[in-house]
């Protein structure tokens, strides 16, 4: 066997390991990304939305990025640095500073079921780059998005306006900047998480403090808790596999958590918030969760 050949059989070894690696990143995002709905929603009892995630970014960025120089991971590219800052804007800065934002006036779990359209978006953002869904994706993102039409209908988003718009944008710019760091010069491996934690607290502090918002002086004990459980959970643990899924699976497949973070964030505020569901917002959940249930279908099959 020639050099050649043996290294594409190594580089396929090595694609083979990562992607063992999916399914168990994947359900962190399915179980810890639903539940930081409701830590949002609980730390929003003391700390304002901006502040909020800027802080919660800043601090997890600055312990994985100090992490990661210990280890003695070199530093990005100008380059590198410049497409971390503006997916970070995106992904933190818009999509998560809004739903922060919008969990002011609106449940968390609706909150999760309304972001729950990011796929959709990222499958038309994706296509532009010649990433086509296959048939299967196609039909699991509207029948999907049907579910997010269905939840639209009910009382929860229609009561706030303001919210289901920054929701909306939230997953608009989440989904933008999936796809479009997929084919960027991104910093390496856990470095591309600690750089866009950093670029967009940045982003998001200066908004916070451009609004005037301003950090409690005595903030509560629970909310205090929920915010370090968004750094650890939330950001260093859950964000880490998001970026993992989204470079070694399908567009379709890494934003599918979309689909299944809601009824998890809508149990845990039942649960522990005592939060009520309508009639809409169930049927909405059991459409969403249909359509993940065809996109993550076609993904195994595809991989067979």
């Amino acid at each position: 066997m020639n050099d050649s050949a043996t290294n594409t059989l190594a580089t396929a070894s090595d694609q083979n390991r990562a992607g063992a690696w999916v399914p168990l990143a994947m359900l962190a995002l399915y179980i810890v990304w639903g539940s930081t709905y409701l830590g949002i929603r609980i730390a929003l009892e003391s700390y304002p939305p901006f502040l909020l995630a800027g802080l919660r970014f800043a601090i997890a960025g600055m312990l994985l990025f100090g992490y990661l120089r210990w280890r003695g991971t070199p530093l990005p590219s100008a380059r590198q640095w410049r497409n971390a800052a503006f997916t970070g804007v995106l992904l933190l800065g818009f999509g998560n500073g809004l739903v922060c934002y919008a969990e002011q006036s609106v449940s968390s779990g609706v909150s999760a079921v309304a972001v729950a359209s990011m796929p959709l978006f990222a499958a038309i953002f994706a296509a532009l780059y010649g990433n086509w869904p296959t048939r299967s994706e196609t039909a699991g993102l509207l029948i999907g998005f049907v579910g997010v039409i269905v939840l639209n209908l009910g009382s929860a988003l229609s009561g706030s306006h303001v919210g289901a718009i920054a929701l909306l944008i939230a997953a608009m710019a989440w989904a933008f900047g999936s796809v479009w760091s997929k084919h960027q010069d991104m910093p390496a491996g856990m470095m591309n998480t600690a750089a866009q934690m950093l670029c967009g607290s940045v982003a998001l502090l200066a908004v916070g403090m451009l609004t005037s918002e301003k950090l409690p002086a005595h903030p509560s004990l629970h909310a205090t808790a929920a915010a370090a459980y968004l750094v650890v959970f939330g950001s260093l643990i859950a964000f880490s596999a998001y970026l993992y899924v989204l470079k070694h699976a399908r567009p379709a497949f890494a934003t599918s958590y979309a689909y299944v973070n809601p009824p998890v964030a809508v149990l845990f505020g039942v649960l522990l918030l005592g939060e009520t569901v309508g009639p809409y917002d169930l049927a909405g959940m059991a459409v969403i969760l249909l359509g993940v249930g065809i996109i993550t279908f076609a993904r195994q099959r595809q991989a067979h």
